[in-house]
């Protein structure tokens, strides 16, 4: 499809170049991005894979939850394709209403938007305080990343740029549906090569060791030299190469539609390896050795990156994957089609969170224990979620039913636990026993949401008693064990209980966590 190229105000047309009088030379000032950081679609490593992540990860991801949302409009049947950088606390991303944004990654405030010509599907690239990112309208877009003004544009021959630029050593690569892969000039927009393939390149340059590997509808996967464009190998794998490629320890790896994922030597194009695994459109991730990619059948496939050999293989959805996988701190976070945000155990394939949002067309990105992710749905619109794991301060008292008691007296222990907020706290544990001069009656459990097993002894028995709450409790909400015990002991003995309680949500203050009580016995 191809679009004419607009006129912008006060700007001057060079060979296909636009400079905005107003930003013609990049920042000077600009912040430099942390190295956790997610300045592009790849990742500046090329694998899709933050090893800087410490904050969320097996352990607690379960907690993963909803920090904010924001309402992007759009056009009816929306799709959602462009994916999220994170750069030096900003979020920036396209979207179907011809725009670009920039919100403030802790609140989801918008910060700035720049509206294009047509609908925005490729992924941004932030790099040197500079917005690099493609158009429907086809023009590559360069943008100040503090305030969204143009520094430059550069026109495709007027054909839809969906692929991502990939920006390293101070140029910008990306494809065209005008069938060619460009070279730019970061600074200033100026082309400095362009090699032409057989069809559409909607796949996403991968930047490695001065060779810029990319796929094209034409069924082959190249590899040109970044300096000069010229092709140092091309493999032809017979369909569309619209999947992306990856790059790790000197393997490419890219998957088609010819249900095959294949890793190829990146200095030869030599095959090292394929694997049936369906239909792919999804770019792999590459993490500790092990390749990681969707499937259109739903499925998600762990391979050895060395050898192919697979290592899982889990279906969390029905529906098709086109999304690609990110991989951070042990977890694998990919969306499907069926509107969830899947988490799922790296080394395991375990599915350790499901989130629901709308359906899905966007990869997620992770920086800084925040899962940010686009959704969209077929009536139109769309929203950016930004998850993270909160924390939540519990809150627990022992209460007797009475302060008098004798000897073969009923006595009720009321553990009250309250989540003072300000997440949810999930799945709640509590854990105390049958104290020391009583025997086990029953117990009871309820609050909101009211749910709940217990491990406890046997009627008229002694030990220790193990409570789970079994979801999550909102913020402001009280989840209640009772406990039913009869006194043995005999007057003047002082019964103590206590107990502790804990959850998956990290709680800051864990001096609320226990509680003790005693009575004496008449």
């Amino acid at each position: 499809m191809n679009f004419k190229n607009s006129f912008v105000a006060r700007s001057i047309q060079i060979a296909g170049l636009t400079l905005g009088l107003a930003a013609i030379s990049i920042p000077a000032c600009a912040q430099s991005p942390s190295p956790a950081d997610w300045t592009q679609f790849h990742r500046d490593n090329m694998q899709r894979w933050n090893p800087y992540e410490a904050t969320v990860g097996v352990g607690n991801v379960k907690g993963l939850q909803l920090k904010w949302k924001n309402s992007i409009s759009g056009p009816m049947f929306t799709f959602i394709e462009s994916s999220p950088a994170v750069v030096n606390g900003v979020v920036y991303f396209g979207s179907d209403d011809n725009r670009v944004y920039a919100l403030d990654a802790s609140t989801g405030a918008l910060v700035w938007r720049y509206t294009t010509g047509y609908i925005v599907r490729s992924s941004p690239a932030v790099v040197n305080g500079v917005v690099y990112v493609g158009s429907g309208d086809g023009n590559l877009y360069a943008l100040n990343a503090s305030t969204g003004t143009l520094v430059w544009k550069h026109s495709s021959n007027g054909s839809t740029i969906e692929s991502s630029p990939a920006v390293v050593n101070g140029i910008v690569y990306f494809g065209a549906d005008d069938n060619n892969v460009y070279a730019l000039n970061a600074s200033t927009g100026a082309q400095l090569w362009s090699f032409t393939t057989g069809d559409f390149v909607q796949s996403s340059a991968a930047v490695a060791n001065g060779v810029v590997y990319i796929g094209s509808n034409d069924g082959n996967l190249y590899a040109l030299n970044a300096t000069t464009g010229a092709k140092l190998w091309s493999v032809n794998i017979g369909v569309p190469v619209e999947s992306s490629p990856a790059v790790a320890n000197g393997l490419v790896y890219v998957g088609s539609d010819s249900v095959n994922m294949y890793a190829l030597n990146a200095s030869t194009g030599a095959q090292l390896w394929s694997a049936a695994t369906g239909s792919i459109i999804s770019s792999p991730a590459v993490a500790n050795g092990v390749v990681f990619v969707g499937t259109e059948g739903g499925e998600v496939e762990a391979l050895n990156a060395s050898t192919g050999a697979r290592l899982w293989s889990r279906a969390p959805s029905t529906n098709g994957i086109d999304v690609s996988p990110a991989v951070a701190n042990g977890v694998v976070y990919i969306g499907s089609s069926d509107g969830n945000v899947y988490a799922l155990n790296a080394s395991t394939g375990d599915i350790l969170r499901i989130y629901p949002t709308a359906s899905f067309s966007s990869s997620p990105t992770i920086v800084n224990g925040v899962v940010y992710v686009r959704a969209g749905t077929s009536q139109g619109g769309g929203n950016i979620y930004a998850l993270g794991v909160g924390s939540a301060d519990l809150f627990l008292r022992v209460q007797p039913s009475s302060t008098t008691v004798h000897q073969g007296d009923l006595l009720t222990y009321a553990f009250p636990v309250w989540n003072l907020g300000p997440a949810n706290a999930d799945f709640e544990v509590l854990n105390t026993q049958v104290p020391a001069g009583t025997t086990f009656n029953y117990i009871r459990i309820s609050g909101t949401p009211g749910l709940g097993t217990c491990t406890t002894p046997p009627y008229k028995g002694t030990g220790q008693i193990v409570c789970h709450e079994n979801g999550s409790m909102a913020p402001n909400t009280t989840w209640t064990v009772r406990l039913t015990v009869k006194v043995t002991a005999p007057a003047g003995t002082v019964i103590t209980e206590n107990a502790a309680t804990m959850a998956d949500t990290p709680d800051p203050n864990l001096a609320n966590n226990t509680a003790t009580v005693s009575v004496t016995v008449q």
